[in-house]
């Protein structure tokens, strides 16, 4: 996939996550009785760059719900905590953001 075709996917995706998680936070607001569910996870990082992981640790910031803590010091591991968890939260940010990311900052 050329440099240009991998940027607009990356961005695609990231309006895309912006607009479903926005819906998940405003859902919760509106219902304060639904169950929240948050938690830290350990993201396992493919991405090796430090643009790389400065870019993944920012779009999972800027994604409501959703804040990147710390980068482990081996810089293998990113924390984020997560508002609404799922056994797919970690996978979901691997197959997703890091996935794209490692298009575009190899």
């Amino acid at each position: 996939m050329n440099a240009l075709l991998a940027w607009l996917h990356l961005t695609g995706l990231f309006f895309k996550e912006l607009a479903l998680s926005v819906k998940d936070v405003v859902f919760t607001v509106l219902n304060p009785r639904r169950p929240i569910r948050s938690a830290i996870v350990a993201v396992p990082l493919d991405v090796k760059s430090d643009a790389g992981i400065t870019l993944l640790a920012n779009m999972i910031t800027l994604t409501p719900g959703t804040t990147s803590l710390h980068v482990s010091e081996d810089r293998k591991t990113l924390y984020c905590h997560v508002m609404n968890v799922s056994d797919e939260s970690v996978a979901g940010i691997k197959d997703g953001f890091e996935r794209c990311v490692k298009e575009v900052l190899p």
